[in-house]
């Protein structure tokens, strides 16, 4: 359901600072798969993403979504098709803005606006119910201000409006490296349970190794923008992270390019 054919991407070209962070990129996600993406810093984990979803633009290849292709779509095209949490609480959310306020910007998504008033009971009803499965106490204060919840508590928030109108494609930027170990575990439960309920097609770009394994139907390791490894199944399943860090060990000509990953 999605296809990347020979993707480049340089940053800064013909300058001191230019970078190649995507180079030649192929891939392939089938309907349902829920890819793990892991990488050292600068492997091109997130610019895949933001290729994606039209946050920057391919410098050659092209990119398929349900076989149509996207690759000069403009990013507000690509919005409605799209779900997307970012590493840091804050971006995802209108912190001045009520809880039932921010999931009816999100539930209106793609659809035409009308001059109808507010938001119906029958709406707020049915808030209250998504609510409820993040176990937070969220559907009790529906008016309280975004700002006022905790990091995990927005996350978990964020998370709820990326998938509240099931889109095609749901795109996890880290979405836990900015959270405590106990809440980051908490939405990452969280997180397989909606995509595995609702069958969305999902990329969670991760740094933690034990996460990459643990979560998903597939692996895909990334190191000088383009995939290396990409492993599913029972393969997947055996796994352990003495065999990633060989991976990068191999990758890397034996020098490990990134502590944060090993502290994972």
């Amino acid at each position: 359901m999605l296809e990347l054919k020979n993707i480049d991407k340089v940053f800064n070209p013909g300058t001191i600072n230019e970078k190649q962070a995507i180079r030649n990129l192929s891939f392939t996600l089938n309907e349902g798969d829920f890819v793990t993406v892991i990488g050292g810093n600068g492997a091109g984990k997130s610019t895949m993403l933001n290729l994606i979803a039209g946050v920057h633009s391919a410098d050659a290849g092209r990119i398929l979504l349900d076989r149509q292709d996207i690759t000069r779509l403009p990013e507000y095209r690509r919005a409605k098709l799209l779900g997307r949490v970012f590493q840091d609480p804050m971006m995802g959310t209108a912190g001045n803005m009520g809880i039932e306020e921010n999931l009816a910007m999100a539930y209106r998504r793609g659809k035409t606006r009308t001059l109808r008033w507010g938001i119906s009971n029958e709406e707020r009803e049915l808030y209250r119910e998504k609510l409820k499965m993040l176990e937070l106490g969220l559907e009790n204060r529906l008016t309280s201000k975004v700002r006022l919840l905790s990091g995990g508590q927005r996350q978990a928030l964020t998370l709820l409006m990326a998938t509240l109108q099931s889109p095609r494609l749901l795109l996890l930027d880290e979405h836990t490296a900015a959270l405590d170990p106990k809440t980051a575990q908490k939405v990452l439960t969280l997180t397989e349970k909606i995509v595995c309920e609702n069958g969305l097609s999902t990329l969670m770009v991760t740094h933690n190794m034990k996460d990459a394994i643990r979560y998903g139907n597939r692996l895909v390791m990334m190191h000088e923008g383009n995939i290396i490894y990409d492993v599913s199944g029972e393969t997947k399943k055996h796994l352990k992270v003495g065999d990633l860090l060989a991976k990068f060990e191999s990758a890397s000509d034996g020098a490990f390019a990134n502590d944060r990953m090993l502290l994972a």
